[in-house]
């Protein structure tokens, strides 16, 4: 759906974003996760079509965004982090306004406006202005002005910004809604929305793409913890007849795959239990998101890319 190759943008010959690659397939919901100043917003501003790279291509189901960027527009809903709302203006005025800018027909607007209006739980604040809703409503608002052209790509901007945790669920149910029938691109700084809703993690630092992975990576371990009572100095020694091991988390790590869990754990288990050595605590360590992000921000770290 998305192939972004090489791209860059500058700023008064700042990089705001250095040469990123990274391609999105039909269907996914992919976070895009970095610090303040990190290039997100401007990822999602070339994404759109509303900013042009200074280098680099960007394609949209198989369009170049350099040659077609109107007709990738009309694919395209997109929610920006400060969402342009008009404060003197009823929801179901907003949206027919935003029905004819986005070229839908007449015809087709009412049942457009009040599927959107449906999806977003806002039927009952149809007719209230937008200056009298909450900061929750006006998201959703935004939301819906995004949805109303059945976009085949969804790109949302800081969507849970500000929003209290009630607002925040909302939210996260309209974007799993929203991916039943488009690819999703959201970016945050707040890691436990890209657990919550995403398939996929892009984290950016200073303009550079630096983790591409699939959420499901965070859910497996290639390592075991095992903590003991009474720490012994032969304890390592017996541990490294079973796998490779280190010591860490206040116990020790043995490396084994996936598969070989269980069988590793089975063996440690009958070993501290044959030498009578009491056993703690015995589980896959995995490594987290919010970890992750915490590492790949350290300047020692790489780039993927």
């Amino acid at each position: 759906m998305i192939e972004v190759e090489r791209v860059s943008r500058d700023y008064d010959g700042q990089k705001a974003v250095d040469g990123i690659s990274f391609a999105i397939g039909r269907g996914e919901v992919v976070g895009l996760l970095g610090h303040n100043g990190a290039g997100k917003s401007t990822v999602m501003k070339m994404l759109a079509g509303c900013l042009v790279p200074t280098s680099g291509e960007i394609r949209v189901a198989g369009r170049s965004m350099q040659r077609d960027a109107a007709a990738i527009r009309s694919l395209i809903g997109y929610l920006p982090e400060n969402c342009p709302l008009y404060a003197d203006m009823r929801v179901m005025d907003y949206l027919y306004l935003q029905a004819d800018l986005k070229g839908i027909a007449s015809a087709a607007q009412d049942g457009r406006v009040l599927s959107v209006l449906r999806r977003t739980r806002l039927e009952a604040r149809a007719t209230s202005r937008i200056a009298t809703l909450s900061r929750g409503l006006r998201q959703r608002t935004g939301v819906a002005q995004a949805l109303l052209a059945e976009p085949q790509l969804l790109i949302l901007d800081e969507p849970t910004n500000g929003l209290d945790p009630s607002q925040i669920e909302q939210m996260r149910s309209l974007i799993r809604e929203a991916a039943v029938n488009a690819t999703v691109v959201v970016s945050t700084h707040i890691l436990q929305e890209v657990e919550a809703v995403c398939d996929r993690v892009l984290i950016l630092r200073n303009g550079r793409l630096v983790i591409d992975q699939p959420l499901s990576a965070f859910q497996e371990s290639n390592s075991l913890l095992v903590i003991v009572d009474s720490p012994r100095g032969d304890v390592r020694d017996l541990l490294a007849g079973i796998a490779p091991v280190e010591q860490g988390d206040g116990g020790y790590l043995l490396a084994c795959t996936p598969e070989r869990m269980r069988a590793t754990a089975l063996a440690v288990s009958k070993l501290l239990a044959d030498r009578d050595i009491g056993l703690v605590e015995l589980r896959p360590l995995r490594h987290s998101l919010e970890q992750l992000f915490r590492e790949v921000q350290e300047p020692g770290v790489q780039p993927d890319a």
